[in-house]
């Protein structure tokens, strides 16, 4: 079974940083690409970023200039740094990943979601 594990989320004043890191674990052959969504309360779900294997990235407008994605490859795990945070960015953050569990999965590549971690920035 694979899953993905977030953490480094909590309460923190506007203007402030945050990291949050997301470990994939279990059965991996592979990780395609890796992304950071979130969803505030009242709101739909939106993609923040995303990298992938080869490290390309891409970011919501919103964000650019402020948030960075990064992974490491050898750990099975992605990063969002977060800087200059505003009260809108509160929300509840989730990573993504594409996986292959095993070589010749027949399943192939399965997307797998992390249980989310609260970001509260306060004004």
């Amino acid at each position: 079974q694979v899953q993905l594990v977030e953490s480094g989320g909590g309460l923190v004043q506007a203007g402030g940083s945050l990291r949050l890191s997301c470990a994939a674990s279990g059965s991996i052959f592979s990780i395609n690409a890796m992304g950071w969504y979130r969803q505030a309360p009242g709101k739909q779900r939106e993609l923040v970023t995303a990298i992938t294997s080869g490290g390309s990235t891409n970011y919501a407008d919103s964000v650019k200039g402020r948030f960075t994605i990064s992974r490491d490859n050898a750990k099975n795990t992605v990063y969002l740094q977060m800087n200059s945070l505003k009260p809108e960015d509160t929300a509840v953050y989730c990573c993504n990943a594409d996986i292959l569990p095993t070589k010749e999965d027949p399943r192939g590549y399965l997307e797998v979601w992390g249980q989310g971690t609260l970001v509260t920035v306060s004004s």
